[in-house]
């Protein structure tokens, strides 16, 4: 391989590794928050046995995308140099920002929400949770305004070459950024959703039946029944944006090769790029038309409009578009079947947890992580299929690429792959550790005192 596509799946890998923890504490904080307010509400134990629970898994999270972002952002420098010396006057600002919202709200405050709740006012504890919730949130917005912008720019001109703000308001607010940004939201809250469900029904196998893990439980299956068919709707919406501003991405995501109506809808295919053609095609006839004009006659671009005489291609290349997009789908309609027939079931006779079958909950284990599954394939459909552009017009991947041997980014590749399978697996590890811990007695249960015994207030441990 060279240089190129050495430092692209080096890339890759970095933000990959990077973006399953920001998509768990983007939404966990507010998890936490809403956990945080019931309690005081109710002044119910079972509400901050929530809390301490789950706020480990937040401080988890947050230290190890704090850490992969890192040296995620060194690679501008040192594999992407073009990137910053052609639209740093944009990037440069909106990192900024990130960086500015991270550290005055989510680090400044984190300390207080982590270790404060027996130290300080509840309000101010309250106010922490509710700051470093908002701060994550904020992180994720001007992330995705740049990324937003790399899509679909808006709001610059380019002077020798480099790329200068002329509109900050059509920077930010560029046409893809607000279904990007809210598509964000819902896949990092229906990956905690699961998380949440998952890991609760995990030590419900283990027997633990405390109100803790019943509410937990009840949430996670709830919040995932009530954000999958929002999601459903903005992938809609932010797919038809797409079809108006990358319709390149659009005929990949599709295999669809030639221009015209009554496309069908491919649920499996193996495109052949050489050929130009799809092999063994399964599909729903007019499905695609239906999809993204509404109607069966509805003309669908192909990718063959994307190809010069001369046979150059302008268009991403189609397999892994068009099989992550499926993926990305298929485990949205898992969630979506999932949650609801839980949902379903525990609301039945109000039986809550206990109405669910010993499989069902078994299924949620795994499920688990299927908001990571599908949070990454739907980043490498939204990002492969942006290729051959880093800055969709303005700039080629190829420009921006650092003139570095590959052997060196092959070095760098392979430890960056070492370390972060390790850190993965010590995560998740350690996640499945802190479950069985809580199952087994990690926090004291309230229990009537026995003849003779002094009657204490029990409280969670720190």
């Amino acid at each position: 391989m060279d240089t190129l596509m050495l430092s692209r799946i080096q890339f890759g890998a970095n933000i990959s590794f990077h973006i399953l923890f920001p998509t768990i504490t983007i939404a966990l904080g507010w998890v936490l928050l809403f956990f945080k307010l019931r309690f005081n509400a109710t002044g119910d134990g079972k509400w901050m046995e929530a809390y301490r629970f789950w706020v480990k898994v937040f401080a988890l999270s947050f230290a190890m995308g704090v850490v992969s972002g890192i040296t995620m952002s060194f690679q501008f420098g040192t594999n992407w140099p073009g990137f910053m010396e052609t639209v740093g006057n944009i990037a440069g600002p909106l990192l900024a920002y990130e960086v500015l919202t991270a550290f005055f709200l989510e680090a400044v405050f984190l300390g207080i929400m982590l270790f404060g709740f027996s130290r300080v006012p509840s309000w101010l504890h309250t106010t922490a949770t509710f700051l470093v919730a908002f701060g994550t949130t904020m992180s994720a917005f001007w992330i995705i305004v740049l990324n937003s912008w790399m899509h679909t720019p808006q709001g610059y001109e380019m002077r020798d070459g480099v790329a200068f703000a002329t509109d900050w308001m059509a920077i930010i607010f560029n046409p893809s950024m607000p279904y990007r940004f809210t598509h964000m939201l819902l896949a990092s809250g229906l990956t905690v959703a699961f998380l949440v469900a998952g890991f609760s029904a995990f030590r419900w196998l283990l027997g633990d039946r405390s109100d803790g893990v019943r509410v937990t439980l009840k949430t996670g299956v709830y919040l995932g029944a009530l954000l999958i068919p929002l999601q459903i709707l903005m992938g809609d919406l932010h797919g038809l944006n797409t079809l108006e501003h990358q319709p390149q991405k659009v005929a990949a995501m599709e295999g669809n090769w030639e221009t015209g109506p009554n496309v069908p809808l491919l649920l499996f295919a193996l495109p052949d790029e050489e050929a130009r053609e799809n092999r063994f095609e399964v599909g729903i006839p007019n499905g695609a038309s239906l999809i993204l004009k509404h109607k069966a006659e509805g003309v669908v671009p192909g990718l063959n409009d994307f190809v010069t005489e001369d046979g150059e291609v302008s268009h991403p290349p189609v397999a892994p578009v068009f099989w992550s997009f499926r993926i990305m789908v298929g485990t949205g309609f898992a969630m979506l079947f999932l949650s609801w027939s839980a949902a379903f079931l525990m609301l039945r006779k109000g039986r809550g947890p206990d109405g669910l079958p010993k499989l069902m909950t078994l299924a949620m284990v795994p499920m688990a992580f299927s908001g990571w599954v599908a949070t990454l394939a739907g980043w490498y459909t939204t990002e492969i299929g942006r290729q051959p552009w880093l800055v969709q017009g303005v700039m080629t991947t190829e420009m921006a690429v650092a003139d570095v041997p590959a052997p060196f980014v092959a070095i760098t590749l392979t430890t960056y792959l070492a370390i972060y399978a390790l850190l993965l697996a010590a995560y998740v590890g350690v996640l499945f550790y802190l479950a069985r811990k809580a199952a087994h007695g990690d926090v004291p249960r309230r229990r009537t005192p026995q003849s003779g015994e002094a009657i204490t207030r029990t409280v969670p441990a720190e």
